[in-house]
């Protein structure tokens, strides 16, 4: 094998040979350099040797971008690795796997960085909608809703009456404004800014959808997909804690035992059956509002007398059906599968009684009263009928609050009955109604000093 020294002359004046594909001339100085030249006259500088007992070559570059020099010092680099056992075409393979890898982290970052928190948002609450816990929802239909709730895009047709100077469109959700910021930038000043705007308007709901963005973020931080992108601390921050509204209890909105005979009153007098049944019925069962009117007739037990409930901690409970709440689910229309059904609402059932209700209490030159506020008040009321506080919680459906209450006492619902009969009876005693199970028609009458009947 013929060599020579390269020179630019030489390399340049290289021809392949007559019917050959391609020649290959070598560096006479440089040991494993060549140069490739092809029928079509294209040239590249190689690199060839042994390795391990087999050949190996390399191409180096085409001679117009390498200098003789260059890819003389390249072959010399490459002659030194072979002769330490290393094969450079693994070295450069594995520099390319490095370089490919290191780009997919790098692109991997940008886009956790870039990933908006609506993003995550989406992905969070549909992974909590699905997962449970010993069998069980990790997430309630009401849960769900709240979350939708906060980032609701707002414009829609209320569905509930307005208050004076009120929109009746709904205004977007609490975490609106931060949604389609990134959730690298969802830091602490973000978070105090967001809560100073928000807890002007409404400072419950802010509360409420700080919690849930507190939830959010910290399943961001355990995600492999967002945790080096979020700011998990943000709201462990004392700057923002400390703008986030305190729980308040709501005073003053429960009926006081002088106000249930004025509230009867007016209730009777709706105009609207359903709707007076359906108050009457929020102030007897102690139920929340949602709960009594998706009460459907398939829930009501008239021989056993019971009603179940949909609750939104345990999934349902069973509550008695008392006497007279019984008479007034029995008068009540059979439109369709509701109790408290309503011809207009698109639901099939009342929607939004507050109307009559508000109504009502201005009619009785009463205070201020939420449907809640009905719910609140059995709970109070309770009280003058010496109920025991488990008897009570158990059919307004609070969690037990004591390890007795957990584990041990499991009353049944005769017990409940019993009980329940008693304050449906008191109540209807403060109210002025009389009221005899199996006759028809009710008397309002005086009956201060009549004691607890049929119980």
């Amino acid at each position: 094998m013929k060599r020579e020294n390269f020179t630019a002359a030489r390399v340049t004046g290289f021809q392949c040979a007559p019917s050959k594909k391609q020649s290959i001339f070598w560096d006479g100085k440089t040991p494993g350099l060549g140069l490739r030249v092809t029928a079509a006259g294209s040239k590249a500088f190689i690199f060839e040797t042994r390795l391990n007992g087999q050949t190996i070559r390399m191409t180096i570059g085409d001679p117009r971008n390498w200098a003789i020099g260059d890819a003389q010092a390249e072959a010399s680099r490459l002659k030194v690795m072979t002769d330490q056992g290393i094969d450079p075409r693994q070295v450069i393979v594995d520099a390319i796997a490095a370089k490919e890898a290191e780009a997919a982290v790098q692109r991997e970052q940008e886009d956790r960085e870039i990933v908006t928190v609506a993003e995550a948002w989406q992905v969070y609450v549909a992974e909590r909608s699905t997962a449970k816990m010993d069998g069980k929802p990790v997430w309630g239909e009401r849960h769900k809703a709240h979350h939708a709730y906060f980032v609701q895009a707002g414009g829609v047709k209320r569905k509930r009456g307005t208050r004076p100077g009120e929109s009746k469109k709904t205004r977007p959700g609490v975490l609106v404004p931060l949604m389609n910021m990134r959730l690298a930038a969802l830091d602490a000043d973000a978070l105090a800014a967001w809560l100073d705007k928000e807890t002007k308007q409404a400072p419950t709901t802010a509360a409420q959808a700080f919690r849930a963005l507190r939830a959010f973020l910290t399943w961001c931080a355990k995600h492999k997909t967002y945790s080096a992108a979020v700011q998990a601390g943000a709201c462990q921050s004392d700057d923002v804690k400390n703008r986030v509204p305190s729980p308040k209890i709501k005073k003053d909105d429960s009926l006081r035992k002088a106000q249930i005979k004025p509230w009867f009153e007016a209730v009777k007098k709706i105009g609207n059956p359903v709707i007076a049944a359906y108050l009457q019925g929020l102030l007897l069962t102690g139920a929340r509002r949602n709960e009594l009117a998706a009460l459907r007739w398939h829930d009501v037990d008239f021989q056993w007398k019971s009603l179940t409930i949909r609750d939104k901690v345990e999934g349902e409970r069973t509550i008695p059906l008392t006497p007279y709440l019984d008479h007034l689910i029995a008068t009540l229309p059979r439109r369709n599968e509701f109790v408290f059904s309503s011809p207009t609402a698109a639901s099939g059932r009342i929607e939004e009684p507050r109307i009559q209700h508000v109504k009502a209490l201005k009619a009785a030159a009463l205070p201020a009263l939420s449907l809640h506020g009905l719910r609140r008040s059995f709970g109070t009321l309770s009280e003058w009928v010496e109920v025991p506080a488990g008897i009570v919680a158990q059919i307004m459906g609070h969690k037990p609050s004591a390890i007795a209450e957990k584990h041990y006492i499991q009353r049944e619902l005769d017990l409940l009955h019993m009980w329940h009969v008693k304050i449906e009876a008191w109540v209807l005693e403060q109210a002025g109604i009389e009221f005899v199970p199996g006759q028809t028609g009710l008397r309002v009458v005086n009956i201060a000093a009549t004691r607890l009947r049929d119980t």
